[in-house]
């Protein structure tokens, strides 16, 4: 299933890309090589399943699906990126409890390069985890809402920049 890209989502993506960029120090976004939208929304929900049972809590998780976006300054019918955002809320708040560290821990025995972990400019100063997998071509920013009642994590994967094969443009 594809999901159309809203003006939040796409905002929010951008923003993401900026920020970290697959272990990019500058605005590029990194290739990811060559994809059909197909197989590229296939290894973002792999890259998102992994996160999720690497966070290791179980709960209600929103259904969004993943989507596909542009790449800045890239022909929109011959390039894409993807991403997925999704919410956790555990079944109570405690299980929240040191789950940011952890992961700052394991990421990057799973090949995720941690770049940032940090309140966010919010009001709430949310803790905010930013890692890189370069081999993947892919990032992740999970946030930790404490103070949202109930408690919860966002989690928001994106992808570097595919390039549909010869002869296709992005579905």
């Amino acid at each position: 299933m594809k999901t159309k890209v809203g003006a939040s989502a796409l905002l929010a993506s951008l923003a993401l890309t900026t920020l970290t960029g697959c272990g990019m120090t500058d605005d590029k976004t990194p290739s990811a090589g060559v994809s059909t939208t197909d197989q590229a929304i296939s290894t973002t929900k792999s890259v998102s399943s992994e996160l999720y049972d690497l966070i290791g809590l179980k709960g209600t998780t929103t259904k969004a699906g993943v989507g596909l976006d542009g790449c800045p300054g890239k022909d929109p019918e011959k390039y894409f990126s993807t991403f997925h955002v999704w919410t956790l809320t555990p079944a109570t708040p405690a299980e929240l409890d040191g789950v940011m560290e952890r992961l700052k821990e394991q990421l990057p025995g799973r090949g995720w390069k941690v770049v940032g972990f940090e309140p966010d400019n919010s009001r709430n100063k949310n803790l905010r985890l930013t890692a890189d997998h370069d081999a993947r071509k892919h990032s992740v920013e999970i946030t930790y809402w404490a103070k949202n009642e109930p408690p919860k994590l966002n989690v928001h994967v994106i992808s570097g920049c595919y390039q549909v094969p010869e002869g296709e443009k992005v579905e």
